[in-house]
C-alpha cells in the first residue's frame, strides 16, 4: 500500500492549498517523490501541483467516479508504470472537511475520499482571530465522525508567539488526544491570487522556484515533517498488514496458498491495455486560454487506442495534420478572447473540420471557442469559430455551479443514446439566442441533465437549456466538464467514432 495525506480545511478560503503546496515543495525539497492529487472537479489547483511536484495532478471525486475509480487512479499515479514510482500521496481537499454533494452523508466530501483510501487527514484551521475557541472547532471536526483516520491539526495564519501559545495551552488542557502538527504563521505574500473561476492558473504561476522555496521553508519552520511522513508511513503498513491478513484466512478458508509476484496489481485494479489497432490521432487544445482537462480523460482516450496531439489555438496557424478528431478543453477563452480571434487561420481550420463532418467534442471553454461571438465582460464582441449558432456573454456572476449527471438522448461521438455520463459544471457565460436560421434547425439539446440531487435541469439563466449538450453534424459542445472515469466506454466511443470518421485533417 501507498503513504498517502490528506489535507483538509475547515472551510474553503482556511489557506489548504497554500498549506498543501508548502508541504509538496517540502517533501520534494527533502528528496520525495510526491504524487499530488486534488478532491473535487477543480481544475485549477492540480495545475499548481504539478509545478511545485514535478508530476501530473490527477483529480479524484467520490460522487462523479466512485469508489473503486477512485481507488485505481490512486494506486495507479503512485506506482507510475511509465515513470518513478511516488514516495508519498498528498491529496488536497475540497472545501470544508465533510462538505460534498449531500447534506446528510459524505457523498463527494474529502473525508469520504480520506475514509476510502484511509489516508490520514491534516486538519488545517484558520487561527485568525481565535484562540481557545480554536480548540472547541477543532474538537468538533476530530470527533464528528470517530472513524475518520485522523493525523492531527495545523493552525494557519498565527498572529504572533503569544497567539501561538494559547492556542497550544488550549490544545493541551482541552484536546489532549489530538496531535498539533504545527503553528504556521501569517504570511499573505505566499497566497496564490485569484479571479473569478478561482485561484489564476499554473500558465500565470508566481510558484517560482524562489516561491516555492519559501513555501518549503515556511512548512518546515512551522510544522513537522516527520510527524506527517510518519502518519501517512503507519496507515498504510496497517492497510498492508490488513490486506495480508485477509488474503491468507481466504487461502486458509480456500486451502490455497496467495501470492503476488513484485509490481503486479493489487486485486481490482486495471492495469492499462495497449491496442494493436492504428492510434486514432486526436487533437487536444493546451495552451493558456485552454488548460482544464481531467488528466483521467487524457489517459482513457490514449488507453482506448487514441495517439494525443497537443496543439495551441493561440499559437497555432493550423490543426495538426492527420487528425480523425478534436478535443477542446476548458479554460480562459475571455481572458484571450483578442488573440485567439486574431489567429483566423486556427479558427478557420476549426470551422472547415467541423462543417466537414469531423468529429469535435468541446467543454466549457472549447465549446465558447466554437460559437459565432464572444461578447467579454466590457461588452467587445469577438468572432469565434463559428461552428455552432450561438454567442455567449460574459458576465460578472456564475450562472452555473455544481454536479452534473447527463444522459444522452441521442447517438454521438460519446456514444449510443441512453449514454450516462457524471461532472461539473461552473461559469461566468450565458449562451445568448442564437439567430433564427436554417443552421439552427439542425442543433439538438442531446443531453437529459440532472443535478446532484436527481433534479432535471431543463431551465437555464440565459436563454438555452442549462447543462444542455449541442450537437451539431459530428460537433458536440457543452458548458459541462464530464469525467470519462464516470463512464470509461464514452472514452472508447468518442475514439471508436473518429476512428470510423472519413474525415482527417490536412
Amino acid at each position: 500500500m501507498h503513504p498517502l495525506i490528506t489535507i483538509a480545511g475547515t472551510h474553503s478560503g482556511c489557506g489548504k492549498t497554500t498549506v498543501s503546496l508548502a508541504l509538496m515543495a517540502a517533501l520534494r525539497r527533502a528528496g520525495f517523490a510526491v504524487q499530488p492529487f486534488k478532491a473535487g472537479p477543480d481544475f485549477i489547483d492540480t495545475g499548481h501541483h504539478g509545478t511545485v511536484t514535478g508530476r501530473q495532478g490527477q483529480n479524484i471525486d467520490g460522487w462523479i467516479m466512485g469508489r473503486q475509480a477512485c481507488c485505481e487512479l490512486v494506486s495507479r499515479a503512485m506506482s507510475n508504470p511509465a515513470g518513478h514510482p511516488a514516495d508519498i500521496g498528498v491529496i488536497e481537499g475540497v472545501m470544508g472537511l465533510f462538505d460534498g454533494a449531500s447534506g446528510s452523508c459524505d457523498s463527494g466530501s474529502t473525508a469520504q475520499l480520506a475514509s476510502w483510501l484511509q489516508a490520514p487527514v491534516v486538519l488545517v484551521a484558520d487561527a485568525r482571530s481565535m484562540a481557545r475557541s480554536a480548540a472547541a472547532l477543532v474538537s468538533g471536526y476530530v470527533r464528528f465522525d470517530p472513524h475518520l483516520p485522523f493525523a492531527g491539526v495545523i493552525f494557519n495564519r498565527v498572529g504572533s508567539s503569544n497567539h501561538r501559545s494559547l492556542i497550544a495551552e488550549a490544545m493541551r488542557t482541552a484536546c489532549p488526544d489530538i496531535p498539533v502538527l504545527g503553528f504556521l504563521p501569517r504570511d499573505e505574500s505566499l497566497e496564490i491570487p485569484a479571479r473569478h473561476l478561482g485561484l489564476n492558473t499554473a500558465a500565470e504561476s508566481p510558484l517560482t522556484a524562489g516561491v516555492q522555496d519559501r513555501l518549503a521553508r515556511w512548512f518546515t519552520a512551522g510544522a513537522s515533517l516527520n510527524s506527517i511522513l510518519t502518519a501517512a508511513r503507519r496507515a498504510a503498513a496497517s492497510q498492508a498488514a490488513t490486506r495480508q491478513t485477509a488474503e491468507c484466512q481466504a487461502a486458509e478458508r480456500a486451502g490455497q496458498c496467495v501470492t503476488r509476484q513484485s509490481g503486479s496489481a493489487p486485486d481490482g485494479i486495471v492495469q492499462s491495455r495497449s491496442t494493436a489497432q492504428t492510434p486514432v490521432r486526436i487533437g487536444v487544445s493546451a495552451d493558456e486560454a485552454f488548460c482544464f482537462v481531467y488528466a483521467e480523460n487524457l489517459r482513457l482516450l490514449q488507453s482506448a487506442g487514441a495517439e494525443l496531439v497537443f496543439f495551441s489555438p493561440l499559437h497555432d496557424a493550423h490543426l495538426p495534420a492527420g487528425l480523425h478528431g478534436v478535443y477542446l478543453t476548458g479554460g480562459y477563452p475571455e481572458l484571450h478572447a483578442d488573440r485567439l480571434y486574431e489567429n483566423t487561420l486556427m479558427r478557420t481550420a476549426v470551422y472547415d473540420f467541423s462543417l466537414a463532418g469531423g468529429i469535435v467534442y468541446a467543454e466549457c471553454g472549447g465549446f465558447m471557442y466554437l460559437m459565432q461571438q464572444l461578447y467579454d465582460q466590457q461588452g467587445a464582441s469577438w468572432p469565434m469559430c463559428g461552428c455552432l449558432p450561438f454567442s455567449c456573454a460574459m458576465g460578472t456572476r456564475f450562472r452555473a455551479l455544481g454536479y452534473r449527471q447527463v444522459r444522452t438522448t441521442a447517438d454521438s461521438p460519446l456514444g449510443a443514446a441512453g449514454t450516462v455520463l457524471r461532472g461539473h459544471e461552473f461559469h461566468y457565460s450565458h449562451l445568448c439566442a442564437p439567430p433564427a436560421g436554417d443552421d439552427t434547425m439542425n442543433i439538438t439539446n442531446i443531453y437529459d441533465a440532472t443535478d446532484r440531487n436527481g433534479t432535471p435541469l431543463n431551465s437555464g439563466t440565459g436563454d438555452a437549456p442549462a447543462a444542455a449538450g449541442h450537437l451539431q453534424r459530428n460537433t458536440l459542445g457543452s458548458y459541462v466538464h464530464l469525467h470519462f472515469a464516470s463512464c470509461p466506454d464514452a472514452a472508447r466511443a468518442f475514439v471508436g467514432a473518429c476512428r470510423r470518421s472519413s474525415v482527417t485533417t490536412p
